[in-house]
């Protein structure tokens, strides 16, 4: 993984921490941004429950019911591309794709990954994912880059 500070990866990872905002899960908003290497925005995603499913304060509450429900931001962008997507970057915030998110990022034939590091909260929560996550996609070939935000890792 490098880190990386350019400016057209900086305002997309800022574009996907926006588009994270979009989601009402109550404990991790996250959204994600696929572009072109001409910059054009593709797609982009957030996670939430599927078109028609009610997001009930009920549901999103209790995490082993939202679980069942919800679509994470990734497979949500490349159900909402506007354009094909291979050869793309995906921008991922606040943290790097999960594994099940990594084998459609691959399968989908992205190439770059964009992401800052996850907090001590998410690595706790997600750090075994991430890492199986970082394995597939260095075996697959992808560019993996951490992008420092705000001046912090």
């Amino acid at each position: 993984m490098s880190t990386i500070n350019d400016k057209w990866d900086r305002r997309f990872l800022e574009l996907a921490q926006h588009v994270s905002s979009w989601s009402k899960d109550p404990s991790t908003q996250v959204g994600c941004v696929i572009a072109n290497d001409q910059k054009k925005v593709i797609a982009i995603g957030y996670n939430g429950f599927p078109k028609g499913i009610a997001d009930t304060p009920e549901r999103l509450n209790h995490r082993e019911t939202k679980y069942k429900y919800v679509v994470h931001s990734e497979p949500n962008a490349f159900a909402n591309a506007n354009g094909p997507v291979v050869g793309c970057t995906i921008y991922t915030f606040p943290f790097a794709p999960c594994s099940e998110c990594m084998k459609l990022i691959i399968t989908n034939g992205i190439k770059r990954v964009v992401y800052p590091a996850a907090s001590a909260e998410l690595r706790a929560r997600w750090g075994d994912s991430l890492k199986f996550a970082e394995d597939m996609a260095r075996e697959a070939g992808l560019e993996l880059h951490e992008l420092l935000l705000d001046g912090k890792k």
